[in-house]
Order: C-alpha cells, then structure tokens, then sequence
C-alpha cells in the first residue's frame, strides 16, 4: 500500500463529452479555475487539455495552451502542469470498400505538431503514449519511431514524460525507450483502464500493468466513468498513485454531476480512510525529482 500517494486531476479531456455535463470547463479560464479548484482539493497534478471555445471540441491549438499555462501560473506556481501530448493521433476511416483517405473528423498528424505547446511552454511533465489504440472505427495511432522523436524532445527540454499505456504491449514498448536512455528512470507511468479494447478496468488488469512496469517506476492509474473512484482505491492498495478528474468520468456518484474539486475531495477522503496521506504538489516534486515551483 501506498501510504503518501499523490493525486492528478485531468481537468477536461479533449473528447465529445463537453455538452454532457455543465461542469466540463471549455474555455482557457474555466479550464484554469477548475485546475486550480481541483489543486486546493488536494490534486498535486492537474493534468490539461484544451477546447475551442465555439466549438467546445477537443484543440491543439499552442495560443490557447498558452493562455491556459498563462493564466495558472499568474495566480500559482507550486501546482504541476501536466500538459497532454496525446492530441492529433486520431484517424477515423471510411468505407470497409474505400477506408482512405480519412473520414472527416480526422485530426493526425507528425510528432513536431502534437508537442509543439510542450516544448514552448515546457511544463514539468507531458503525456507520452506509448502506442496505438483501436476505437470502432477509429484508431489512436503513434509509432516507435516517432515516440523516440517525442521523447528526445522531452529531454532536451527537460520536460518528464508521464508515460501513458493502455495494455502490457505499451509498457513493453516504454521499457524499449528507457533501455535507449530516451527517458530517464524512475520512469512515471500512467496505467489507464477502462477504454474499450484497452486493458478493462479491474484488479486483475490492474496488477498484471503494475507486475510488468520497469523496477523503481513510480505509477498512477484511473478507471474510466463508475470505475474511476473504485480504481483510485484500488491503485493505492498496490502501492500506486492516483488519477481523478473530468476526463475520465462525469458522476460523482449515479445521477450526481461532478466538478473536479469535487472528485479529487472525494478521492482524498478515500486515501484518508484507509490511514494514508495524500502528497502536496511539493512533496510529489521531491518524489519526481522536478524543477522547483516557479522556475
């Protein structure tokens, strides 16, 4: 069991989900009140995405990423900005007779676009999967010749990948990358479970993940939608850390519309139920080995 582990809220995702519920933050400044909500709840992490204000799709457009990161670091330096690398992966295909080219909606492109906010805004961390994911008809797809380039960049501008897997191929992959010295050890993973053929969210999956990460790793994990909270439990007891958040499950409970302050309180009430203490955002610094708040 983890008796200090740390919590990251992902504060709003970038999928279609912004009209579900009220509570979803979309524009730049709501993003930033929720993510710092969600900080003085006890989140030492806020993990961000950013949406297009008209549209309130999913963005990766680097000014509203700057104004997000601008508007956070105004009003608090000690919070650690996670800030997804993950946009710009998805191709969704056409006819079974005639899958190319794309099907509109598509959003794919090299590894230069999907990081050109990290490596201007050079937050303390980044996301990195570490592979491709099947949706139905759809495919979140990366390759290891780019995740090398991806993560080269990272290190050159001292930015820690949290590497995010969604089955034991992607911690295989990952483990290729740090036998390559491409990401430094401890290395930080993310285990996320739940999303349709990916690894399910249960205690099985769960410890599978875990039993395969490199010695030393530090880890976190997350269940999608009900699963989130009894995953968050579940992650501290094998001596992991938890995620919570907005992205990843809307309730607070059955019918109960979450905020992400709301969620993170939840998740440390948990934490604290079971006698263990939740990590301030300085103490998950000192565990990460991450430059000090305000540099």
């Amino acid at each position: 069991m983890n008796l200090e582990p740390f919590i990251t809220c992902a504060v709003t995702g970038g999928g279609d989900f912004a009209g579900k519920s009220p509570h979803v933050p979309v524009t730049p400044a709501e993003i930033a009140d929720s993510a710092l909500e969600a900080h003085e709840a006890g989140a030492a992490i806020v993990h961000l995405h950013v949406r297009d204000p008209e549209t309130k799709q999913g963005s990766r457009d680097p000014g509203l990423f700057r104004e997000l990161v601008t508007m956070i670091r105004e009003r608090n330096t000690e919070v650690i900005l996670n800030l997804t690398g993950g946009m710009g992966g998805e191709i969704l295909f056409g006819s079974e007779a005639a899958p190319l080219p794309p099907a509109p909606g598509t959003d794919f492109v090299g590894p230069i676009e999907r990081m050109e906010h990290i490596l201007e805004l050079k937050p303390e961390l980044a996301s990195l999967d570490t592979g491709s994911v099947n949706f139905e008809d759809a495919l979140y797809a990366t390759t290891p010749t780019w995740l090398r380039a991806m993560a080269d960049s990272y290190k050159a501008v001292s930015v820690r990948p949290e590497i995010e897997v969604f089955e034991l191929g992607h911690i295989e992959l990952a483990k290729q990358l740090i036998k390559e010295g491409r990401i430094a050890e401890p290395a930080l993973f993310q285990l996320c479970l739940g999303i349709k053929y990916g690894a399910p969210a249960t205690p099985d999956a769960m410890m599978a993940m875990r039993n395969a990460l490199p010695s030393g790793s530090v880890w976190a994990g997350f269940g999608l939608g009900a699963m989130q909270l009894p995953m968050a439990a579940q992650a501290v007891l094998m001596g992991g850390n938890i995620r919570v958040g907005l992205e990843d499950n809307l309730y607070l409970k059955r019918g109960v519309l979450a905020t992400n302050a709301q969620l993170v309180a939840k998740a440390r009430q948990i934490v604290e139920e079971m006698g263990a203490k939740v990590r301030t955002a300085s103490e998950t610094r000192a565990l990460l080995k991450l430059k000090p708040a305000g540099q």
